[in-house]
């Protein structure tokens, strides 16, 4: 019997995100949900090795990878009216967690148990902090190499994801901020090439 769970997994590069606005450099939840992944894990390697709390970065990196999978089924709905209200947010949560019932039963049974926590949020209950954390440093990225590309669409996101995150109680978030995001206003022979 064939399963479908993977073939829906890579039509994640066909959902787009930032749908409201002109994009200079078009985002899938594929590669959104990579560098979340990245991400989070850079922010628990950080966790675990710089504050010495124990931690799996691993764990972060596999939650990050499926966090926007429910979006296969349902399409990614801009934040503004995800938000809106109460009413909406809990009718969208209701359909999120719909749509990942579904792609959980596209699975072998003996599989579910496996991907059940990384599918319906489960294991990101212990994930949480870091894995939105990632997810909001990858917007303000985005937002970043939109401004860099000439494309003042980005302006108010930027700013706004930025406080956010200067606001982050997360010690990890502070940490990335200050050693990893100045690199991302560098050109490639400001970055330097493997070359000496």
């Amino acid at each position: 019997m064939s399963h479908n769970f993977f073939a829906y997994i890579s039509r994640m590069r066909y959902i787009g995100r930032w749908s409201l606005m002109r994009n200079s450099l078009p985002e899938n939840i594929q590669e959104h949900s990579h560098m979340v992944a990245v991400i989070a894990h850079a922010l628990g390697v950080i966790r675990r090795d710089v504050f010495h709390i124990p931690c799996d970065p691993g764990e972060y990196a596999a939650v990050a990878l499926y966090h926007d999978s429910s979006e296969i089924l349902t399409g990614d709905l801009p934040t503004p009216i995800k938000y809106y209200s109460s009413e909406i947010k809990s009718a969208y949560k209701e359909v999120e967690d719909i749509a990942c019932r579904k792609l959980l039963a596209t699975l072998p049974e003996e599989l579910q148990g496996a991907f059940r926590p990384l599918i319906n949020g489960e294991t990101e209950a212990r994930c949480h902090d870091l894995v939105k954390a990632a997810d909001k440093l990858s917007a303000y990225i985005k937002c970043i190499e939109e401004r860099r590309a000439g494309n003042d669409e980005f302006l108010s996101a930027e700013k706004q994801t930025r406080q956010i995150l200067e606001q982050s109680p997360l010690p990890e978030v502070k940490y990335f901020m200050e050693h990893f995001i100045p690199a991302f206003e560098l050109t490639l022979d400001e970055l330097g090439t493997i070359e000496e």
